[in-house]
């Protein structure tokens, strides 16, 4: 029985990806795909990011599987609808039992169901993989329904869910993702190319107990299990040993929310002289001065501390609990031990007016961290801000041709007006990192010139926009 694992990101169609140039593998794919094999169900994975869906319609006609599994997520949808589409056209394909599994379909599972899907994976894929395709590859008739963490039509076109699975408690006995399945070297080429220093992904733990609205918890739910430090210790060794990398990305959302854990990985790093330098996100609140330490002894050499605002109303409306102060000390505190700093700022947000953006600037010039990005907040649905602004939605869009970022409510000012915020902010930042530049050919006049037009439209939005 042929499986085919593919994700349906393709880097090529994504210009502003393009532009920054840091695409990861698809590790929950390989996880999945490891997890197959261990327990004797060979699989191929068609990794998408370097090909093209041309390449992909090419691949499934030569060799059709018989069960493509594919991961899903907000900006894959569009793409993820064209290949079941073209799944269910295609004549040498009718067989092939399409099941879709990530964070976007979990709330969406009727959608792509009447869309052509016939399973949706809900949560954590690796065992309810290995179930549906033991089911397959038996070819009889027993129910699909004794699967659990699924949903899908039956017979008579009802929708079904069965009971959620139970998430893996010992992470540790999953299998390492299967990096061997994609070629590694296209992304170690592409970050080289862009950034200097070639860059892997690699996971340590599954879920966060944080509460923080605008977030989607729709594969591994408000939980937290990690891996041990020794088994992490035991992946870096390992990639350190097949491949030529320069920095290792951790995936987790909240790095140092173990302390102990922190102390005990430091402790392996250290133990088995590994140099591996790495970057991480996390929490102001899960950090201090030994945990700072410990993350320079164990190689990082950038941290992500979230913010997403410096308007403490803001962060409260998010429910983020941590405090503006908090993020930062930490920011301005691993900049003393020579960590990099990095944080994430929304705009946006319900309730922001132009007092809380001021505040975030002011909150950015006081943190001054290396580097930062900026979205404009967007409601995925299943969290609390998508239940909360679903009322204030200003347009219902076609499900089949949109997906949620494009989605846009009611707020304080326009949307446009926040689009000028991302600019003001981002000027207002190169003026001061400019502050202290002396040169006679200083960006500084043309910096503010940009500013000055991003807040003057802000102002006309503010008194115009609609």
């Amino acid at each position: 029985m042929k499986i085919l694992l593919t994700h349906g990101y393709f880097l090529e169609e994504d210009a502003k990806e393009k532009e920054i140039m840091r695409p990861y593998v698809p590790l929950g794919i390989l996880y999945i795909s490891s997890f197959l094999e261990k327990h004797g169900f060979e699989n191929n994975v068609f990794d998408s990011t370097f090909s093209s869906f041309e390449k992909l319609k090419t691949s499934l006609v030569q060799t059709p599987p018989a069960i493509i599994g594919i991961y899903t997520n907000l900006v894959t949808k569009l793409n993820v609808l064209k290949i079941i589409r073209f799944i269910k056209e295609t004549k040498e394909l009718k067989k092939t039992k399409i099941i879709l599994g990530g964070p976007e379909v979990t709330n969406h599972a009727e959608n792509f169901l009447n869309y052509g899907a016939h399973i949706i994976v809900i949560g954590e894929g690796e065992e309810t993989m290995l179930e549906l395709v033991h089911h397959f590859s038996k070819q009889n008739n027993e129910p699909i329904d004794n699967v659990n963490g699924i949903a899908f039509k039956n017979n008579n076109n009802e929708l079904i869910y069965t009971p959620e699975r139970i998430k893996i408690k010992n992470i540790d006995e999953l299998p390492f993702p299967g990096r061997a399945k994609v070629n590694l070297q296209l992304y170690f080429d592409a970050w080289k190319n862009k950034h200097g220093e070639s860059a892997v992904s690699v996971s340590t733990m599954r879920g966060c107990p944080y509460t923080c609205k605008w977030c989607s918890r729709a594969v591994y739910g408000q939980s937290y299990r990690r891996r041990s430090a020794s088994v992490v210790a035991d992946e870096l060794e390992w990639i350190q040993k097949n491949y030529s990398v320069d920095t290792v990305w951790f995936v987790d959302d909240v790095f140092t929310i173990s302390h102990k854990w922190m102390k005990e990985f430091a402790d392996e790093i250290e133990k088995r002289n590994l140099h591996l330098k790495y970057e991480c996100i996390t929490r102001a609140d899960r950090m201090n001065e030994e945990i700072i330490q410990l993350l320079k002894k164990s190689g990082c050499f950038r941290v992500w501390i979230g913010a997403e605002s410096g308007s403490q109303k803001v962060i409260d409306a998010m429910d983020r609990r941590v405090k503006v102060e908090q993020v930062s000390e930490m920011i301005q505190l691993a900049k003393t031990y020579e960590i990099q700093s990095g944080t994430f700022i929304m705009v946006g947000y319900p309730g922001e007016t132009e007092k809380d953006i001021e505040e975030t600037i002011a909150h950015l010039k006081k943190s001054d961290p290396d580097v930062f990005t900026i979205t404009v907040a967007y409601p995925i649905k299943g969290t609390p801000l998508y239940n909360e602004v679903e009322p204030d939605f200003i347009k219902q869009l076609p499900w089949e041709h949109s997906t949620d970022r494009q989605l846009d409510f009611k707020r304080t000012y326009s949307r446009k007006y926040y689009d000028y915020a991302v600019r003001w902010i981002y000027n207002e930042m190169e003026v001061h990192k400019h502050r202290n530049n002396i040169n006679p050919f200083s960006k500084i006049p043309v910096l503010k010139i940009k500013s000055f037009a991003a807040k003057s439209l802000m102002l006309w939005e503010r008194s115009f926009g609609k």
